[in-house]
């Protein structure tokens, strides 16, 4: 029996898994899936916790549960991958041996990384939400903030769904209004980009809705420490806050600096079309654990599943592999009072307003807040656990189409460009 090995068991690991399943005959392959968590945690729900939401039974479901059964499922993690010999070195001790490897190894938040983050004032003073136990405890501290400045930082780019942390802020101006007590909150998002999002007609949309929800924008905060309730930059700028959200530094899984195999913060180098790992044989890699410039979100990792799909095939045939992948994303923020925005990219293509995914028609529409979108977001849920998952055929292109958008026309020699918020 040939064995396909796949590391990780979150979004991007179980679509690769369950699309593998079916496509390769079981009597001559075996696919492994190796992940240590007994169940899946569905990530995006995390968003909603920290303002009253309690609907974790919702958002966890036990690994076998998700996984087809013609899959093996090993609750063991990965110390190294040894790609020249072309085995695994598991974490009991064990060697499995494999003819193709996926790594889906995600991300983790790394907040010892930022000196003064951790220690006595974490889940006090400093919080995060990317994680479940983070988004509990803060859930738990909110209905006690009485006012004050509530500062989101954060500290290093790449991180895990980018437009997350924008989300916060907007439900935070929304939670506050409703509380009765807005006035009284200063929202400060402080991030290391040089606006508050990387593509340029996007972020001159987010910062409308930035000003005018009065939510101050600090750009270019390259995090040192935190010392006291102040963070300090390196460039020696202090954020006082009386509440601190963190969004830590993220990095790949521990075995990959074990191995030797990835970059400075532990990310995969990759091809950004075909997805093979680059310097490895038989190595494919998809969603958080990569190194290139597309989103690390859900939607990302199920147009690259298809890709990695259909490439791992051509690999077994031994056919030239697809450089299909377009860096397409596409993602519902969420802007408060019961609306959000639908954002829908790629690596060339920023997001342009129209409708989705019906061109023309929508329902969704793109770069502009609506109540259908915010329906949307709440019910991606639905769809990620019987549609997402199990790798099922999706009415949706991996490929990035411009039908229903709108084009931007070219700006005027002499017109004035959007400033960010600063």
């Amino acid at each position: 029996m040939k064995q396909l090995a796949i590391i990780g068991g979150g979004t991007a690991g179980t679509i690769v898994a369950n699309r593998m399943a079916r496509a390769l005959p079981h009597k001559e392959w075996t696919v492994t899936v190796l992940d240590p968590a007994p169940e899946h945690l569905y990530q995006p729900g995390l968003l909603f916790l920290p303002f009253g939401a309690h609907d974790e039974r919702k958002m966890i479901r036990p690994r076998k549960k998700t996984l087809h059964r013609r899959l093996s499922w090993r609750q063991v993690g990965v110390r190294a991958v040894d790609h020249e010999n072309k085995v695994l070195e598991l974490d009991d001790g064990d060697r499995l041996a494999y003819d193709l490897v996926v790594i889906t190894s995600g991300s983790r938040i790394r907040p010892e990384l930022t000196d003064g983050l951790m220690g006595d004032a974490w889940r006090r003073d400093h919080f995060d939400f990317y994680t479940l136990d983070g988004a509990q405890a803060l859930r738990e501290k909110l209905p006690a903030f009485k006012g004050g400045r509530l500062v989101l930082n954060v500290v290093e780019m790449p991180i895990k769904c980018p437009v997350a942390p924008l989300e916060f802020m907007f439900l935070a101006d929304a939670y506050f209004t409703k509380r009765g007590i807005r006035d009284d909150v200063e929202l400060v998002y402080a991030t290391p980009l040089d606006s508050a999002f990387t593509k340029p007609y996007c972020a001159a949309q987010m910062s409308y809705l930035l000003e005018a929800k009065g939510i101050k924008v600090v750009t270019e905060f390259n995090t040192m420490k935190a010392d006291g309730n102040k963070l300090v930059s390196y460039d020696d700028r202090t954020e006082p806050y009386d509440l601190l959200v963190s969004i830590p530094t993220h990095s790949g899984a521990a075995f990959v600096e074990t191995s030797g195999i990835g970059d400075e913060l532990d990310f995969i180098p990759t091809d950004r079309h075909t997805l093979l790992a680059k310097d490895m044989r038989d190595v494919f890699v998809l969603g958080d654990a990569i190194d290139l410039p597309s989103s690390k979100a859900g939607s990302v990792a199920h147009f690259q599943s298809e890709v990695v799909g259909h490439n791992l095939l051509a690999a077994i045939a031994d056919k030239p592999l697809e450089p299909d992948f377009d860096g397409h994303a596409n993602c519902f923020v969420e802007t408060g009072h019961g609306k959000a925005m639908l954002i829908d990219f790629n690596y060339d293509v920023q997001p342009l307003p129209g409708k989705y995914p019906v061109p023309g028609i929508g329902p969704f529409s793109l770069m502009k807040e609506s109540r259908a979108n915010h329906a949307g977001k709440l019910g991606f849920r639905w769809l990620y656990w019987h549609g997402l998952l199990p790798a099922k055929p999706l009415p949706v292109s991996h490929r990035m189409s411009m039908r229903g958008k709108k084009a931007l026309p070219p700006a005027k020699p002499d017109a004035p460009t959007a400033t960010p918020v600063a």
